[in-house]
């Protein structure tokens, strides 16, 4: 949650630079000039049409918009646009449609630069407003204009906006207005109204609206209201309206809101523009009534956010305008003189705050309701919305900058006070905006700098947690904004006592905050402190490898850049104590990880201070009872140890003379402490610590820490799933009795326990004892190949996650090797291979799905490694080629490349080479180098297979699924693909005829499985609507079409009304191929007419309405218009009995005997009650 002027400032700021930059390379100019005034001359022959005129007002907001980043370009050519509308506008010809559409373009081309900028002081009605003609001709028909329009007319409100603003602007000749009122007498009884009445009732009137002229209302009040004569007259009747209009409204109103909220905005920009001494008496009524309304306890953001606005504004009418004498003003800026430190500094002394505070400051008494004004805007900072906030932080500046130095300090003192742990990340956050104001305006001297920067330095890292995430980035946002500001604001001598926090602080956050904005924003202010002050250590250096784009990455950030800034000294301590203290024990688990792996790349920077301090500070966060805490502690310790062990291998030493004997105590009885099954086994806490401790033992074991004899460390045996990662790297250890050789007693215990545990009811705990098994080293499944037997992996469930069944035994294969006439007990051999194979091309075709969606994918992709591991070894390929063909073809892009990837490694792979590749020599020729992912180049390669015997049948398998599925990109090219192979083969009867026979084969061996029954009548109906079978209409009754037919009967009592939407259009398709069948489809469409599902009826009478459009042929001329007529006048989803009827007459026209009612002599549901067959059958 990024502040926006923050991000405008900072983190924002940097990137928006970067497009600026980059946009104005790209727009020198006005380019589509031409193009404009054509369309602005346009105007009077497109208004009427409402096709026209939307088009004219779309290509012109298309052109406006692509200014909105450099509005400043449009500048030379307003005056010419806003002539040739005007133009329109005065003209007494124009109908009410081109005056409005004229005004809508106006409207446009004010609002550039508006939308991406709201915030700021942009090009919108303050340089619009500039250009507006206002001569004393222009007031009278303006105000004539303006009076004609109707405020409810929600079609014109960009008239009225723009005629509001255009007032304004003739508000301010230098005229009284009562000279335009001439002879006040009209030529009826009832006297003409004065102009300066006419404006002030037409702003009222439209200051409580609820659209945007209310906001043009406002502009014209203030414009109004502070001319002489209108101020002398009608100001205080208007305050008065003002404060009898906010006091009578409820919050609670949406009316009511919008026009308190005009009432504000009116009163806000009034005392922005108006005199202080014209205004000043009228401030505490109004300053009473805001404190009787209690707008800060309004729910609208908007509201309080005027509030504020307003009671600044009344803050600084209460105070004399005037500069403090006392503020801290900065010499010269030059980034120049900065950056070269080699030469002395030519800059201005800074004024001290005790040399002229007593001779220049007047001796005046502050009003006492000033107290009031700051104790609401320090109200504000606290408010939940940003926008209350920050208008509240520019409003302390503002007032503050006016006061006297002591009381000045005051207001500094109690916004320091929003920094209490007692408070929310709201006052956090305002407290930072307002420190950034006062800096910025030189209002927060050098001497309060020792009272701010800590505070600062602890915002940058500030952050709660709430619930499953945390808030605080806001804070930490601003914070930077505050080290942004404090880099304009001050001396480098007055910052040189601070510079080594800030530094370190902005680093910090630039590379380990979570938040991606907070990482930019403090890149971006240890930039500006580099430029601004030169003082920062190593900060070119530093920003070269830490810019805005780099610090994007956060893997990045963590294991690299964080890397680099702390191999300079004056920043490795305190970057390696962030991680420790903050870290570490993070809410997120992978700032946690990321964390304890930084941690192991800084081990090399400071090796003793990790040994003999950090190291010592983790050890008993690691047995503590902070869940978090003592994770991420574990996983440190694990991180830096082993660090530590490989710079001991540079310098020949072991770990042990590295660490201290306690530390290594401590280490080994890590595991003894959280070992206990409230720590390790039980809920979320179990899912976290059992890696970690494995994950401790492993790096243990990879750092030769002494505890060969130490039985303790059995206890990993009892966590089966998460002892995968560390059981190898154990027994290597510790587990031999010399190279290649186990320990039999520890060997005996190992396997027997994992075997042991496939057997149990638990799933995860089959899961994890077949991958302990499969990872077991060689030495230790030497001579117990036939004990742990390739039948323990069909022990599993059915259902089971088969994903480490594959994984498992692909590693034990591995491990074991492959001999082709060894012994099978102890390498894969002739006698046993045959069941490797078995179960990985079995678990290659599971497709099983659950509330996850497809997870079969998961075992699928493992067993197609596994596949492709194995064969490696021992080189047999028919079944394997085929499986990967059909997984090539499948709609999922992940496991598509995947096995596209292993299908190319096994044609191009060279040591070894794989023989017995079915076609291998076409294949080579089918596929390029392509990416797998885009259906778009995949499919066209892969349909090619359907050529090849061999590899047709699984290859049209994969493609069916693909060309039925939901994603479009996947069902466009596949299916076109598919088509250009088909289109491909239509001379060629035999080649045509035996994908036939496959097709067939496919849906007959698919027909109870929904995954591949559904797209392939999808994928059928395509292919019979793209006529792709037509060669074998030239014959009666083909046995295509009767086979196919028959098939499809077989969902005839299905209840899936996918399934059966798919059968009638597969019907609807068949239709085309002569004989008997075309008489069997008609009875089954007529069938599935009087369907018990009401809109499978309608679905039905639809596609043969557009069946027969397409094949008119198929029914008698003379009875065809009948038979369109029924089938699309009746009402199908009526009841059954109402509907029959109508079925019965299509019958008798097209010649088709109807359909028998069958009573059932068992009781069935409702809507199965009654079926209907076919009386011929």
């Amino acid at each position: 949650m990024a502040l926006t002027e923050t991000e405008n400032g900072l983190s924002g700021g940097e990137e928006g630079e970067s497009d600026v930059i980059v946009n104005t390379c790209v727009l020198g100019g006005f380019s589509e000039s031409s193009e404009t005034r054509a369309l602005l001359s346009s105007l009077p022959e497109v208004h009427g049409a409402a096709a026209t005129s939307e088009s004219t007002t779309q290509r012109f907001l298309v052109i406006m918009n692509r200014y909105q980043e450099q509005p400043h370009l449009l500048d030379p050519h307003l005056e010419w646009m806003m002539d040739i509308l005007l133009d329109f506008v005065r003209s007494e010809q124009s109908p009410p449609s081109l005056v409005h559409m004229s005004f809508r373009f106006l409207y446009i081309i004010c609002k550039v630069g508006k939308a991406e900028n709201q915030f700021r002081d942009v090009r919108g009605h303050k340089i619009f407003l500039q250009l507006l003609p206002h001569e004393v001709a222009d007031v009278q028909p303006v105000l004539d204009l303006l009076s004609r329009q109707d405020p409810k007319d929600s079609e014109t409100w960009e008239t009225r906006y723009m005629l509001l603003l255009w007032l304004s602007m003739t508000c301010l000749i230098p005229f009284d207005l009562s000279r335009l009122d001439g002879n006040l007498e009209s030529d009826g009884s009832k006297p003409r109204e004065p102009i300066m009445d006419r404006i002030l009732e037409i702003a009222k009137s439209y200051l409580v609206v609820s659209d945007t002229p209310r906001d043009a209302a406002s502009v014209l009040v203030s414009k109004f209201m502070t001319r002489p004569d209108v101020k002398q007259k009608r100001l205080g009747d208007f305050l008065d309206w003002s404060l009898t209009t906010i006091s009578q409204t409820n919050v609670q109103s949406m009316r009511d809101i919008m026009v308190l909220d005009g009432a504000l905005q009116s009163l806000a920009k009034l005392f922005k523009h108006g005199k202080r001494n014209d205004l000043l008496q009228y401030a505490p009524t109004i300053l009473q009534c805001l404190e009787k309304k209690h707008l800060f306890e309004s729910s609208q953001a908007m509201l309080r956010k005027l509030g504020v606005k307003l009671i600044q504004r009344l803050g600084l009418t209460f105070l004399k305008p005037r500069l403090a004498s006392w503020r801290y003003q900065r010499g010269s800026r030059s980034l120049a003189a900065n950056l070269s430190m080699s030469q002395p500094t030519t800059a201005t002394d800074a004024v001290t705050p005790e040399a002229e505070t007593q001779e220049q400051e007047e001796d005046y008494d502050i009003p006492e309701e000033v107290e009031t004004v700051i104790e609401y805007l320090l109200v504000g900072l606290k408010d939940k919305e940003t926008i209350v906030r920050w208008s509240a932080a520019k409003g302390i500046g503002r007032v503050t900058g006016r006061l006297p130095k002591e009381l000045a300090d005051d207001v500094v003192e109690s916004v320091m006070d929003c920094f209490s742990f007692q408070e929310t990340d709201n006052a956090w956050h305002g407290g930072c905006l307002a420190l950034a104001e006062l800096g910025r305006r030189g209002l927060l001297l050098p001497s309060r700098l020792p009272d701010v920067v800590p505070l600062i330095i602890k915002s940058l890292t500030y952050e709660e947690k709430r619930g499953a995430c945390s808030v605080g980035s806001n804070v930490r946002d601003a914070a930077c904004y505050v080290c942004w500001s404090f880099a304009r604001a001050y001396e480098p001598k007055e910052l040189e006592p601070f510079v080594s926090q800030i530094a370190s602080a902005l680093l910090i956050t630039a590379v380990f905050d979570r938040n991606v904005n907070c990482r930019r924003a403090a890149s971006a202010a240890f930039q500006e402190n580099v430029g601004r002050q030169g003082t920062f250590p190593h900060g070119i250096d530093i920003l070269t490898a830490a810019d805005y784009y780099a610090v994007g990455n956060l893997n990045n950030c963590y294991l690299n850049i964080s890397v680099y800034i702390a191999s300079f000294p004056e920043y490795t301590k305190a970057i390696i104590d962030h991680l420790v203290v903050m870290k570490i024990n993070h809410w997120d688990g992978v700032i946690r990880e990321l964390a304890t792996k930084a941690l192991h790349n800084m081990t090399p920077q400071a090796p003793d201070y990790m040994a003999t301090t950090v190291l010592p500070q983790l050890l008993p966060v690691a047995v503590g009872m902070d869940l978090h805490g003592r994770h991420g502690a574990i996983l440190a310790c694990a991180e830096i140890t082993h660090a530590l062990y490989k710079l001991g291998v540079q310098t020949n030493r072991s770990v042990v003379d590295i660490v201290s004997p306690e530390c290594v105590d401590a280490l080994k009885n890590i595991h003894m402490t959280v070992s206990e099954p409230s720590r390790v086994n039980l809920g979320f806490g179990g899912e976290l610590m059992r890696p970690a401790v494995c994950g401790l033992i492993e790096k243990l074991s990879l750092s030769k820490m002494p505890f060969k004899n130490d039985s303790s460390l059995i206890f990993l045996l009892f966590l089966q799933f998460a002892v995968v990662s560390a059981l190898s790297a154990l027994c290597e250890e510790y587990y031999q009795v010399q190279p290649g050789q186990a320990d039999s007693q520890m060997q005996d215990v190992l396997v027997s326990q994992y075997i042991e545990g496939l057997k149990s009811p638990q799933m995860l705990t089959r899961c994890g004892s077949a991958l302990a098994l499969g990872c077991l080293p060689q030495f230790m499944i030497h001579n117990k190949l036939k004990q742990v037997g390739l039948k323990c992996v069909y022990i599993f469930n059915p259902f089971d996650n088969s994903l480490s069944q594959c994984l498992g035994l692909n590693w034990w294969c591995i491990c074991a090797g492959v001999c082709a006439q060894g012994s099978p007990d102890s390498v894969v051999c002739s006698e046993n291979v045959a069941e490797v194979y078995g179960t990985l091309l079995e678990s290659i075709n599971d497709f099983t799905t659950d509330s996850r969606g497809d997870v079969g994918a998961w075992v699928r992709e493992a067993a197609m490694t596994s596949l492709m591991d194995v064969t490696t070894l021992v080189a047999a390929m028919k079944c394997l080629m085929c499986c990967l063909a059909q997984q090539a073809a499948e709609k999922i892009d992940r496991y598509r490349a995947h096995a596209g990837k292993i299908l190319l490694c096994l044609l191009h792979s060279t040591e070894p080479a794989i023989p017995h590749i079915p076609h291998k020599e076409e294949l080579l020729a089918i596929f390029p180098v392509l990416n797998w992912n885009a259906p778009s180049q995949a499919f066209q390669y892969i349909t090619q297979l359907l050529g090849l015997p061999q590899y047709q049948y699984h290859t049209l398998l994969g493609v069916t699924v693909s060309v039925g599925g939901i994603t479009e990109s996947t069902v466009h090219f596949s299916s076109q693909s598919l088509f250009d192979y088909l289109k491909g083969i239509q001379s060629n009867s035999a080649a045509l005829t035996q994908f036939g026979d496959t097709l067939l084969r496919i849906f007959k061996d698919n027909l109870r499985n929904d995954r591949v029954s559904i797209p392939f009548l999808k994928m059928l109906n395509q292919m019979l609507a793209n006529s792709c079978f037509e060669i074998f209409t030239t014959q009666e009754n083909h046995q295509f079409c009767v086979d196919l037919l028959t098939l499809c009967k077989e969902f005839k009592k299905s209840k899936d009304i996918s399934k059966l939407r798919g059968c009638i259009a597969v019907f609807c398709g068949l239709i085309q191929f002569p004989g008997e069948v075309r008489k069997k489809v008609l009875s089954q469409l007529l069938i599935l007419l009087c369907h018990s599902f009401p809109v499978l009826r309608k679905t039905t009478a639809s596609e043969m309405y557009e069946m027969l459009l397409t094949y008119d042929d198929v029914v008698d001329p003379e009875v065809l218009d009948d038979v369109m007529t029924l089938l699309s006048d009746t009402n199908w989803l009526d009841d059954l009995n109402t509907v029959r009827s109508q079925r019965n007459q299509l019958c008798d026209l097209l010649g088709v005997a109807r359909p028998q009612v069958v009573k059932q002599s068992f009781p069935l549901p409702l809507s199965c009650y009654y079926f209907l067959t076919d009386a011929a059958h």
